[in-house]
């Protein structure tokens, strides 16, 4: 049977379209962290990320020499294990032009590198210091050296919706953009989707190709000295920025800020103990595992591709919080910008095959709520008596299925050192 030139074009043409709109989830590594990598590194984080469902890394990199020199051994592990990387290029550091045409053009032809409608996708954290001029040169030096990219950075400057426009309009070598925000901008408030909306319209009105990447975080803490201190409102970030993604903005490509970059609280990587994290930064993070967070982002990430909910298979509860209240006087460091913010409070994600009632115990701090087949989110207060360890339960016709403790007491009587990062563990 001989197929009609029509249909074949047809077909072409639905394939084509399919491709565009396929989805895809990326984690923002952090290259800087890289320091100590082997090859083995490299290979132990792209098989955690893929088991998953995380399709590739975009790599964070700054101008540090010994960045480039982790590349070689990134990509191999990534095309051994059929993983996705893409160069995101870190503009709070001095980047010469020439240096990253020539990082491009030395991965670009990679099978492991990304590629959004045919050309290998460049990213990057800031960067709208630079003109039009700059990005309009880059992209043209690349293609006079044989490699055309799609180009969507994360210009951090443009969050307040009403400027899409005028930031197309300005940068006009772009094709897509990532909204690096997906954190409460210094309010007590939930994040919403307006940022996302505006720049995501803003690509079809200018008429680029995109792709909009939109951004999800778990959370936001940082205590590094003066300016760096901050905590931003994440209490249920981690479930509700995933469903804006899933039911209103359903972005081109989700990016999960971050798999490591353990000074701002919000990996969901297991902390590698190789990596130098310097003098301060170990002493909020260290022991607060994350890596429970990971188990909501497969739910998330298979609904995102699928467009509907998964089947959940097994009865597991999520669970985070901080190790002291807000109001406690640390002995080391100072009270981050937006202490107020937070709850004192743990909260649990259920994750369940049937309705149940999930019980939530610190101290003499007792809640419970009803969670029925799939998803749910729930708090109880921390407890007035010091040291007190949570206990979180499934209960089912007066039954308990199973209970999980958590990893560290809540204490209200000493802190060492002003730490807003949550310790995340999980009923399984």
């Amino acid at each position: 049977m001989v197929m009609s030139l029509a249909i074949v074009l047809g077909l072409q043409a639905l394939l084509l379209t399919s491709l565009v709109d396929a989805t895809a989830v990326f984690a923002h590594f952090m290259v800087q962290n890289s320091f100590s990598y082997g090859p083995s590194d490299w290979a132990a984080d792209i098989a955690a990320a893929q088991a998953i469902g995380i399709d590739g890394f975009a790599l964070n990199t700054a101008v540090d020499t010994y960045e480039i020199t982790k590349y070689p051994d990134a990509f191999a592990a990534a095309e051994a294990a059929n993983f996705q990387m893409f160069i995101s290029f870190d503009m709070t550091y001095d980047w010469a032009e020439s240096d990253m045409v020539s990082l491009v053009q030395t991965y670009a032809s990679s099978s492991s590198y990304y590629k959004w409608n045919g050309n290998p996708l460049v990213s990057t954290f800031d960067g709208d210091a630079q003109d039009n001029e700059f990005w309009a040169g880059f992209k043209s030096d690349l293609a006079n050296a044989g490699v055309s990219i799609s180009l969507a950075p994360a210009f951090i400057d443009f969050r307040d919706p009403s400027e899409a426009t005028s930031m197309f309009s300005t940068y006009t070598s772009i094709d897509g953009f990532f909204n690096w925000w997906s954190w409460p901008a210094d309010v007590a408030d939930d994040l919403t989707t307006a940022t996302d909306l505006a720049y995501q319209a803003g690509i079809s009105a200018a008429g680029r190709s995109g792709p909009y990447i939109m951004a999800i975080s778990p959370w936001q803490f940082k205590e590094l000295g003066g300016t760096n201190d901050w905590v931003e409102q994440s209490d249920e970030l981690w479930k509700y920025r995933w469903e804006q993604a899933i039911s209103d903005v359903k972005p081109d490509i989700v990016e999960i800020v971050t798999w490591n970059d353990y000074g701002e609280s919000h990996y969901i990587s297991d902390i590698n103990p190789i990596v130098n994290l310097g003098d301060l930064a170990p002493l909020y993070v260290d022991g607060f595992d994350h890596g429970a967070w990971r188990t909501m982002a497969q739910y998330y990430m298979s609904w995102y591709k699928a467009g509907k909910a998964p089947a959940i298979t097994e009865d597991q509860v999520v669970y985070w919080y901080r190790a002291y209240p807000k109001a406690i006087t640390c002995s080391e460091g100072d009270l981050p910008r937006n202490s107020a913010y937070p709850a004192d409070a743990v909260f649990a994600f259920s994750m369940l095959t049937s309705p149940g009632t999930i019980t939530l115990t610190v101290g003499d701090s007792t809640a419970s709520f009803d969670a029925p087949a799939g998803v749910a989110i729930g708090s109880v207060p921390f407890s007035t008596q010091d040291a007190q360890t949570p206990v979180i339960s499934i209960v089912r016709d007066g039954t308990t299925i199973k209970s999980g403790t958590g990893a560290k007491a809540i204490s209200t009587s000493s802190c060492p050192y002003y730490n807003f990062n949550p310790l995340v563990g999980m009923v399984q």
